[in-house]
């Protein structure tokens, strides 16, 4: 029996409020997965894989509406940049020179600011393929956007591979020094989104190290061992067998990992499984942290696909990239692209069912 070949959609999703075009491309393999994209953010907003059974679920928490995305997302999906995670204060010096960020987290700078990679609409092209069909988005950020230097032309392709895999590769060129530092936002739920919490999906982690925070989500500048605390998933672990443990004010995961492959090739870093579906995503990347979150501030006030509720921790994110705060911390992995250097940043989500 022959394997169906592998297609590319593409249709009207919506227009922005302030009227621009947004489409939507559909992405399905020969193995029964699709994906589903939009240009407003570069944003994954349905992914559909099989259990053990063979049964296909969305397993992306998203909206089924562009304005929602727009007005409500916790950045649900979406591509988060230039720099994502936090920079304290939003301030930084580079080469002599002090900037000011936008600020949009308290008096921090969170995932690109107010109107960060995530809340603009890309171009897009779609790159056919009989066996690994692809889209290809692209931004240019101005100089000054959001406060940043230079001129910033990324790129951000999407690849649904014939092995399972979603595959985004980052690339991105500057005219002047500027910090760098882009991820992937998708919350996932490999029962189903919507079909409750997380707790019981078995996380594995190949990090034996972890960044502590100085104050809420704002790393200290520390790097401990993970051994006897809370923060150890070296071996598989249910993610709610210690989650008593981790305070802060919503109760949960939030904090980056260096994970135990720090030399720039494309390794296995994490593995979740989800046992009552057979379910599982592998996560590969070439970046040096991963940085896990287990939707702690969810609280069932944002109504997802099909007016579904999405409670506290509902999803898992597990986002590849350099650290939180580097800019301010030179022991870490640097976030700084030069002119002349290519910013290149590969993460695999790969999925599997047994």
């Amino acid at each position: 029996m022959s394997v169906p070949e592998a297609t590319i959609e593409k249709e009207a999703f919506g227009q922005t409020a302030d009227g621009t075009a947004v489409d939507r491309y559909t992405l399905r393999n020969g193995s029964g997965m699709t994906v589903r994209l939009i240009t407003y953010g570069a944003t994954v907003t349905e992914l559909w894989t099989p259990d053990r059974q063979g049964a296909a679920a969305d397993l992306v928490l998203g909206f089924d509406r562009l304005s929602q995305y727009e007005t409500q997302s916790p950045y649900f999906g979406c591509v988060v940049g230039r720099v994502a995670f936090r920079i304290a204060g939003g301030k930084f010096d580079l080469d002599g020179r002090s900037y000011q960020l936008t600020v949009n987290d308290g008096g921090d700078h969170l995932h690109g600011g107010r109107k960060g990679f995530s809340h603009v609409v890309w171009e897009a092209e779609s790159l056919p393929d009989p066996k690994s069909p692809a889209v290809r988005f692209t931004h240019r950020s101005p100089d000054g956007d959001q406060g940043y230097p230079g001129t910033l032309d990324t790129a951000v392709t999407y690849t649904l591979t014939e092995a399972g895999e979603l595959r985004i590769d980052y690339t991105a060129t500057t005219d002047r020094p500027t910090p760098v530092n882009l991820s992937h936002h998708s919350y996932f739920n490999l029962a189903g989104a919507g079909a409750g919490d997380i707790l019981a999906h078995v996380l594995q982690l190949d990090a034996d190290r972890w960044i502590p925070a100085e104050k809420p989500d704002l790393p200290s500048g520390e790097v401990a061992p993970v051994t006897g605390t809370p923060f150890d998933f070296l071996q598989p672990t249910p993610i709610g067998a210690r989650i008593q443990q981790v305070g802060g004010p919503t109760q949960g995961y939030d904090l980056a990992y260096l994970h135990n492959h720090p030399d720039g090739n494309l390794a296995r870093v994490a593995t979740v499984h989800e046992p009552q579906s057979g379910r599982g995503m592998a996560v590969w990347t070439n970046e040096p942290a991963i940085i896990l979150y287990t939707g702690n501030y969810l609280d069932g006030s944002l109504r997802g696909k099909g007016g579904v509720p999405y409670g506290q921790y509902a999803g898992i994110c597990l986002e590849t990239g350099r650290p939180p705060d580097a800019v301010h911390h030179p022991q870490f992995p640097s976030t700084i692209l030069r002119p002349g250097q290519v910013y290149r940043h590969t993460c695999v989500y790969q999925f599997f069912a047994r």
